[in-house]
């Protein structure tokens, strides 16, 4: 295999490559476009950071590539959507500053606890100054871990080195690796309640964007201290400010913001608030995760050589063009099942299966099955997940996932239905194609018939009259336009599930308002991205 570097990469990183017999490894830095376009043709990996633009026109001269691999994180300078269409791996290197981004979260958590920065400054500045400098140990306090992945994990080993509690919060982990690291699972409510210490090590999402905002720290004890080296925009930076004015937080310790370079009056507040120890994004910034970086996409053309799963591939390939144009009309069924299913389910799910009854069952289900467990667990966890790497993430997570296949079906020629289980939970949706187009049959073990649309409203409450009109007259007086609806119940004045389809989103208030009206012993709002 030939293979092509263009910027610079660590060389010990490079190493797994250079000594296999395999590979023929040329490193051609500063090359100009047209001297790059001249030579791609040759080779089938290219190996890049974010000096070389690998765009339309590089894949179109690449005739004989099979990957690129860009020692990072970012695939800005990469057309992953080309690189799709021409059936073009793409990998990323999205782990390789873990041990770093722990590293620097428990830097900054010390740094704040014993004055380091305000010390340093203080003593270089001619003082000897020592009582204002008093500071706090960590023995024994409580540590909260908002984010239990990579980087989450290794946090919570390094708290428990310095003797503190660890509580976690992260409702798609398994409670197996809780129970490995060491730290008990807790709700986001509890966390906030009784921690001395909040970090956190999240994505950022529509979930958890603003995720901790006054409420939040409402909540917390007087004088906790809040870490952040995840994202910027999880905490809400002005309720940061005014937690920090209000010593509700003794001090804060941020790496990450909303906006980088930060050039926002809110932002400049912050940073430049008496209570805060901050960075300029150096999570990643060391020189051993420059070498990681270049390990670990080194690790993943090895991978591909040896046909192993490639783990960190942020795009899919293509499959066999028979069994694609049996199945397309199903992966899209499977992705709007999952959309669904995974914003009822609360807690940490420990099993998925993939039911398959009727013709569907009598052919090979995998593509089905891993592009529905790809579609879960993209929305849960920080790497890219998908048809390459979706059953390597569910193993790594502790989630065991099963495919069962039955010909005989009662109800429908072709049915789909995901089971997901966890701690005193279990979630169930089934659906099938009608002309094409997917539609939703049954819910838990309520028989119904819809079709998904972008905004829903999902109750369960005690059948009684007048309720459904109680619903359509606090969302009619919020201006909500109700689309369809579906009823399901098992009885005559016992539980009733209703679904309903609506044109524009539920905000939060009016979910509550709809909750106390009806008595609700669940209620959801849904946005399915796959519906629209």
């Amino acid at each position: 295999m030939k293979i092509i570097v263009t910027d610079e990469v660590a060389q010990e990183g490079l190493a797994l490559l250079h000594s296999d017999p395999r590979v023929q490894l040329d490193v051609k830095l500063g090359l100009k476009k047209e001297e790059l376009l001249s030579i791609i043709g040759d080779y089938e990996v290219i190996i890049t950071r974010s000096g070389t633009t690998v765009d339309k026109d590089l894949l179109d001269a690449g005739k004989n590539l099979k990957m690129v691999a860009r020692a990072g994180v970012g695939v800005d300078n990469v057309d992953v959507d080309y690189a799709s269409a021409k059936g073009v791996i793409v990998v990323n290197a999205p782990f390789g500053n873990t041990n770093s981004a722990a590293e620097h979260t428990m830097a900054l958590l010390l740094s704040f606890c014993r004055n380091v920065t305000q010390a340093n400054g203080s003593l270089k500045g001619g003082a000897w100054k020592r009582a204002p400098f008093t500071g706090y140990e960590l023995k024994g306090r409580t540590a909260g871990v908002i984010g239990l992945g990579k980087v989450g994990g290794r946090v919570a080993t390094r708290l428990k080195a310095f003797e503190c509690e660890v509580l976690a919060c992260d409702p798609y982990i398994a409670e197996k690796r809780a129970h490995d690291l060491g730290v008990k699972l807790v709700s986001l409510d509890e966390l906030i309640r009784v921690c001395d210490i909040i970090t956190v090590h999240t994505p950022l999402t529509d979930e958890t964007r603003n995720m901790i905002g006054k409420n939040e720290f409402a909540k917390m004890k007087q004088g906790v201290i809040i870490i952040n080296c995840a994202r910027g925009g999880i905490y809400n930076e002005e309720a940061t400010i005014e937690a920090l004015d209000s010593d509700k937080v003794i001090g804060a310790a941020f790496d990450v913001w909303s906006k980088e370079p930060p050039d926002t009056d809110v932002l400049k507040r912050l940073i430049g608030h008496p209570k805060m120890v901050v960075t300029p994004h150096l999570g990643a910034n060391t020189f051993e995760a420059q070498v990681n970086v270049a390990v670990d996409v080194s690790k993943e053309i090895i991978h591909y050589l040896d046909e192993q799963p490639i783990e960190n591939a942020i795009n899919i390939p293509r499959f066999d063009a028979s069994l694609m144009g049996q199945m397309r009309p199903y992966l899209n069924l499977v992705n709007v099942l999952s959309d669904f299913i995974i914003q009822l389910a609360d807690t940490n799910p420990n099993k998925i299966t993939f039911s398959y009854t009727g013709q569907l069952a009598q052919h090979d289900c995998t593509p089905i099955t891993v592009c529905g467990l790809a579609s879960l667990l993209n929305k849960r966890v920080e790497q890219e997940v998908n048809m390459v790497n979706a059953q390597l993430v569910a193993d790594n997570m502790g989630i065991v996932v099963e495919e069962v296949k039955s010909t005989q079906s009662e109800a429908f020629s072709n049915m789909i239905t995901l089971t997901i289980e966890g701690p005193g939970e279990r979630r169930l949706i089934s659906g099938t194609l009608f002309e094409g187009v997917p539609r939703i049959v049954k819910l838990r073990d309520y028989q119904m018939d819809f079709r998904p649309e972008e905004y829903m409203l999902l109750l369960a409450y005690a059948d009684r009259p007048g309720m459904i009109g109680k619903i359509g007259t606090i969302l009619g007086t919020h201006d909500i336009n109700i689309g369809s609806m579906n009823l399901g119940r098992r009885e005559k004045k016992g539980e009733a599930m209703v679904i309903l389809s609506l044109d524009s989103e539920v905000p939060a208030d009016v979910v509550e308002e709809a909750r106390a009206a009806t008595d609700a012993t669940f209620i959801k709002p849904l946005h399915l991205v796959t519906a629209k």
